[in-house]
């Protein structure tokens, strides 16, 4: 089912964010390998996180593109970072469809956005690690630094979310040169934001991929998450698993 969410911009009833009612009353659009997507009465939607995990053979890895592993909790932990970066990210003057959230229910609700073609991620480097180091550890070591490289992949499991340039963006109709110049901007500000946070803790990010849409008006903006589950980072040369992350950040 393809991931499409448009709309207006109304407040949400209480009573539609209570214990089980989103399930109950609002109707499911999208079943997604972290999250699932309701539509909500006022035009808004509202996304219900999971403990689901992409990763392969059980090992948490946000570079594959498959549920590898369930870990308990950690749905409540990529909502509780999302809420914290997506408030620094709006102050920042950054535009995203995030709305408020509830995390009693794990539920963030977001304004209406539309992705771009049939779903597309974009990934923003620091250090040489994960897919990177495999495709190109002949020419760089591992955790050599990156200059907030960034790349972009199609969702498509079937096919390894396949790497795509912005030339092959324009050519295929998925956005504009000009929108793609946005998103890669948006992109490493929003990661530096990240990455700052972090060192202020004593953690270094290594990598992290978000997802963009566009409004009605073709405006893009941040969407889905910017959670634990989905970056690298890494502390004393180690690499920290996204739930030790939500401890140590929140500590």
């Amino acid at each position: 089912m393809k991931k499409n969410y448009l709309n207006p911009n109304r407040r949400l009833s209480s009573k539609f964010i209570e214990k089980g009612y989103f399930i109950m009353e609002n109707k499911l659009v999208y079943t997604g390998k972290t999250k699932n997507v309701y539509a909500l009465p006022n035009g808004n939607y509202l996304l219900k996180f999971k403990d689901d995990c992409t990763g392969k053979d059980g090992v948490f890895d946000p570079g594959e593109n498959s549920v590898g592993l369930t870990i308990d909790g950690v749905g409540d932990v990529n909502l509780r970072m999302s809420i914290y970066f997506f408030e620094k990210v709006n102050a920042a003057g950054i535009r995203t469809h995030y709305v408020s959230a509830d995390l009693k229910n794990t539920t963030m609700e977001v304004l209406p956005a539309k992705v771009f073609g049939k779903g597309l991620e974009v990934i923003c480097r620091h250090k040489a690690v994960g897919s990177f180091l495999r495709r190109y550890g002949e020419y760089i070591e591992e955790g050599a630094d990156l200059p907030a490289y960034v790349e972009t992949t199609f969702k498509n499991d079937a096919k390894g979310d396949p790497l795509v340039t912005k030339d092959g963006l324009v050519v295929l109709g998925v956005m504009t040169g000009e929108q793609y110049d946005e998103i890669k901007s948006m992109t490493q500000k929003i990661t530096q934001i990240v990455a700052d946070e972090m060192a202020k803790r004593g953690m270094v990010l290594y990598d992290i991929k978000f997802e963009f849409g566009y409004d009605a008006d073709g405006k893009v903006m941040l969407i889905d998450e910017i959670a634990s589950g989905n970056m690298r980072v890494y502390k004393d040369g180690k690499y920290v698993d996204p739930m030790t992350l939500s401890r140590l950040f929140f500590a």
